[in-house]
């Protein structure tokens, strides 16, 4: 190991304190926790643009099922619980179509610690959250320890892992876009690590490679393989920790940071991903499905009833998921005036049929 990696580490362990390191060891099969040396890019050809293998056709996905496991963390906060189970839903409409597919399992993975009403619902591993006030108000920081967790101690049959969010509603069955030991991923345009590099280089030394190795991602979605995860897991964990106490790394990212971990994470582990542009579509913006496998309602949609968006503006008519931050959104909500794009309209249209099918639903 280098100097710089060694340098790196040793910052790395001052800054997520001897705290974490207990956290990790304590778990009942314990992951590497070391920050890798130069690591070996895989030897598949790659368009440098748009990452995706030039000898697709000739190397294709493959016949035979490659089952993905598909894992949800989330808070047992009534706003996560609702989008848990309609997401939950549609996974299993979408497993069970005649279409079929390469998903598998599914876990929620419960970061409160403790169980829930939902547990008989819903798939659930209940994992411990960071030690208080360790998050400083970023609840997002569970979610790395929550996947470090479950990695160590789930019987998970899948050799891919699907990574997902609560506000993830599947339009079609989603077949394995991982492959040549690279994962699949969708690129967000808000993820530019050139524009960051001073700040990057802090985590991602210069032996390492040019700041652009680092993919514009997030940790979701993302199809990456189980083994290659449980490298990455604890990587990731201890970067999004040491990112959130740097101040400058801080104002940096914002509530992108963890977003930016796992990317840094991804990378120092010679894990490079096949970025799907197709693989999510995000209303408002994105106004018509397409190929899409995957409608993420991050943004609120607001409209005019001629069907104008109003966006930053309430609406006349209006979808927001933290309207329900609270309670979960009523049976029936009302549909979109006309005007409005396919992808607004599918997205409620979905979140109606789950919460008239879902038994129990509260209103």
């Amino acid at each position: 190991m280098g100097c710089g990696n060694m340098f790196f580490t040793i910052l790395i362990t001052f800054s997520v304190s001897l705290i974490t390191y207990n956290i990790i060891i304590s778990g009942n099969a314990p992951l590497q926790q070391d920050f890798p040396g130069p690591s070996r890019r895989p030897s598949i050809t790659v368009d440098p643009l748009i990452k995706m293998p030039l000898n697709r056709k000739r190397s294709s996905l493959s016949s035979s099922k490659r089952l993905f496991h598909t894992a949800v963390t989330a808070s047992d906060s009534v706003y996560n619980t609702w989008q848990c189970r309609v997401m939950y839903y549609w996974f299993k409409k979408m497993k069970e179509s005649k279409d079929g597919s390469d998903m598998g399992g599914f876990t929620r993975i419960l970061h409160s610690g403790q169980t829930d009403q939902f547990m008989d619902e819903i798939p659930t591993f209940v994992a411990q959250p960071l030690p208080s006030g360790m998050d400083q108000g970023y609840i997002v920081l569970n979610r790395p320890w929550a996947f470090v967790q479950w990695l160590q101690q789930a019987d998970i049959k899948e050799d891919y892992i699907l990574m997902s969010e609560p506000d993830h509603i599947i339009v079609k069955p989603i077949p394995n876009l991982a492959r040549d030991g690279m994962g699949a991923a969708f690129p967000f345009f808000y993820i530019e690590p050139k524009k960051y590099e001073t700040v990057l280089r802090k985590y991602f030394p210069e032996e390492n490679g040019p700041v652009t190795n680092i993919d514009p991602i997030g940790n979701s979605p993302v199809i990456v393989g189980k083994e290659s995860l449980k490298k990455i897991a604890p990587t990731w964990m201890n970067v999004s920790l040491a990112m959130k106490k740097d101040p400058e790394t801080d104002v940096a990212f914002g509530w992108v940071l963890e977003m930016y971990a796992y990317a840094v994470a991804s990378s120092l582990h010679g894990v490079i991903n096949i970025l799907y542009k197709d693989f999510m579509i995000q209303p408002p913006w994105d106004k018509e499905l397409g190929k899409t496998y995957i409608i993420h309602y991050t943004y609120g949609c607001d409209y005019t009833m001629k069907g104008e968006l109003t966006y930053g503006k309430i609406g006349e008519w209006r979808f927001d998921k933290r309207s329900y931050g609270d309670v979960a959104p009523p049976k029936n909500l009302t549909l979109p005036p006309p005007g409005v794009p396919e992808s607004v309209v599918t997205l409620v249209k979905m979140v109606n049929e789950a919460t008239a099918n879902i038994p129990n639903w509260s209103s």
